[in-house]
């Protein structure tokens, strides 16, 4: 029979035999961000529209072609999330973390979504980790921002990464930039799509981010914000490289990083891998001091990034890393009649109440289908339970792995399996 649906096109199913590769990896960066001093933060799935057009830029594609959007019954319009930053700037003032102590670190978990080209690495339903420090607009935060990212993938032993650095400048020096874009844009306009075309005059720095191959062809070209930065936006960025060089983190500074959301400001940063394909950035990230007021807060300055955890597990994959192999439970019991199944079950419930993963034939399986069963999931040890163990309340062990039996007391199981741990 057919199925009546499939999964949407850019969704994929996680499914049990992959699920310990991704419980492994956020397991390491929560460890990681820990050390840090940052702390999780859960966030609704979808938020109102108006934090998004209004925190993103109503310019970005992100905003113009990528977001789920829909009318809900109270007719409110309201949109998946389509990426972090935003959702947390909102939570931190709608529950006043902004008046607490500072700086204020936050560490995330979920899901986005954008609708787009599903390719390697690129999901219409894609997961993300992510960090926001608020209350300091120094260069310190923003290395310690990258420490965070650079920790991360040392801990997974990733050494194939570049680390890509870029300054956009604050308002101030970026009015003289915009000036310099329009002039050389100025001079491509037919030929720059109809998207581009309207950026022109409300953002012609999102033009160097279009997807067009015409447009980012005809970028190639444009001035380099590089050389407008004012002399604080200038001394930051040096002071930002003077610590990693201190560090001794290697890192290029590469003045096409513009970041295709509207609040971010100085530094911005990229993780790039060579070896997952073109959708080769893994983490990218950075500084957005103007977001906060934008969405109804006092100043506030802001700096974070967003880790891509397809594009994370596919570059552990393409490096040869070792993932922990899931564990099946510790020890299955079979069992012949019915007295034993009764028995059985007694015994998994003792060993489940302690905290020790242990199965049971739930089926009906004859005796051999049971073994093959607690060799397919995995099982440590199986114990065979008939009338003669009933009766003597003793069974043999057996390790799966070397195949050596001992004979244990049933009514120490529990102390027999701990001490197997």
């Amino acid at each position: 029979m057919a199925l009546i649906t499939k999964a949407p096109r850019g969704t994929h199913d996680i499914l049990p035999g992959e699920i310990h590769k991704w419980q492994h990896v956020e397991q390491v960066i929560s460890e990681v961000f820990s050390t840090f001093g940052y702390r999780e933060i859960r966030l609704p799935t979808f938020e109102h529209t108006e934090l998004f057009e209004r925190g993103v830029g109503d310019t970005t594609d992100v905003v113009q072609k990528e977001m789920y959007t829909f009318e809900d019954k109270g007719g409110r319009s309201i949109t998946l999330r389509p990426e972090g930053t935003s959702p947390v700037v909102r939570a931190v003032l709608e529950n006043g973390l902004d008046k607490g102590a500072l700086p204020l670190r936050t560490a995330y978990f979920l899901s986005c979504f954008r609708y787009e080209k599903p390719q390697a690495g690129r999901l219409r339903e894609f997961h993300q980790f992510g960090i926001e420090m608020f209350g300091t607009a120094t260069a310190d935060a923003d290395t310690e921002v990258i420490l965070v990212a650079d920790a991360v993938f040392k801990r997974f032993g990733i050494r194939n990464l570049t680390l890509t650095l870029n300054s956009i400048g604050c308002p101030t020096c970026r009015k003289e930039y915009h000036a310099a874009l329009k002039a050389y844009f100025a001079g491509h306009v037919e030929e720059l799509c109809e998207t581009c075309r309207d950026r022109l005059e409300r953002n012609p720095m999102r033009i160097l981010d279009c997807k067009s191959p015409v447009c980012h062809e005809i970028a190639k070209g444009a001035p380099v914000i590089l050389d407008y930065l004012c002399d604080e936006c200038r001394e930051h960025f040096d002071a930002v490289k003077r610590n990693l060089d201190a560090l001794g983190i290697p890192y290029r500074v590469d003045p096409t990083i513009v970041r295709g959301l509207d609040y971010y400001s100085k530094t911005v940063f990229e993780f790039v891998s060579n070896e997952i394909g073109a959708q080769g950035t893994v983490c990218g990230g950075g500084r957005y001091d103007g977001l906060i007021p934008i969405l109804g807060g006092d100043p506030l300055p802001g700096i974070g990034f967003g880790m891509g955890l397809e594009r994370l597990l596919l570059t552990l994959e393409a490096a040869g890393y070792a993932f922990p192999s899931p564990e099946g439970p510790a020890v299955y019991i079979g069992n012949i009649g019915e007295p034993a199944g009764v028995c059985a079950l007694e015994l998994v419930t003792q060993l489940r109440q302690a905290g020790i993963a242990a199965e049971k034939d739930i089926v009906g399986r004859s005796l051999k289908a049971q073994m093959k069963y607690a060799d397919k999931i995995g099982a440590k040890y199986t114990l065979i339970l008939g009338d003669s163990e009933l009766e003597s309340r003793r069974a043999k062990l057996k390790d799966m792995a070397t195949g050596e039996s001992v004979e244990i007391d049933l009514d120490q199981i529990v102390t027999e399996m701990t001490n197997r741990r």
